[in-house]
């Protein structure tokens, strides 16, 4: 195998890792992939990439700092439409998952957590890209999960705006502008996690 095939492969593999990008087989949803110009050079508080062109999962892209959140709607639990502009003048943390993504359900209680943490100064909003909204009111529900606002995208209107894989979690500051973006599983009670939720 050459050196060019090693390293096409590699960035196959870290690539797959990185996020859900395609559901579990049967199901039809898909998610559009990441692309490698969306990664940015980490700052202190981020883990370096995994190789020179994959991100790691988990860590902090900020090259999208500044841009104002898309104008995709979803709908809130009594079926409103809304935007990420809706929840203007408070910083919102958007987090984009669904029920057959394994690293969106492991996270899905450390997000809840760092809501309850954050006393209201944080709005939490978790958009399910399920096809079938029922499955993510049923996980809410059988998880006791109380301080993530959910709502459903089940057009997936969100999540291809953004070109994210899931989980995907941004932070908007209070103006509705991104402060950084998280791609794949991250223990969002961490300390470090609690730092990143504390710049917007």
């Amino acid at each position: 195998m050459s050196a060019r095939s090693a390293i096409v492969l590699l960035l196959g593999i870290a690539t797959t890792i990185a996020g859900c990008d395609k559901p579990a087989s049967g199901n039809g949803q898909a998610v559009a992939n990441q692309t490698t110009e969306q990664v940015s050079a980490p700052s202190a508080d981020e883990a370096p990439p995994s190789t020179a062109s994959a991100q790691k999962a988990g860590t902090v892209d900020r090259s999208h700092k500044g841009e104002a959140a898309p104008a995709a709607a979803f709908a809130n639990a009594a079926g409103k439409p809304l935007t990420v502009k809706a929840f203007g003048g408070k910083p919102t943390l958007v987090n984009l998952w669904a029920t057959w993504c394994a690293p969106c359900v492991k996270e899905m209680p450390t997000l809840d957590a760092a809501a309850k943490a954050s006393s209201g100064r944080v709005r939490f909003v978790a958009v399910s890209e399920d096809m079938d909204p029922k499955k993510a009111r049923a996980f809410f529900a059988d998880r006791h999960l109380s301080a993530i606002e959910p709502m459903y995208d089940p057009q997936l209107g969100l999540s291809l705006a953004l070109n994210a894989n899931l989980p995907t979690t941004i932070l908007y500051d209070k103006r509705g502008r991104e402060v950084w973006r998280v791609t794949g599983e991250r223990d969002w009670a961490s300390a470090e996690s609690r730092a990143l939720l504390n710049e917007a």
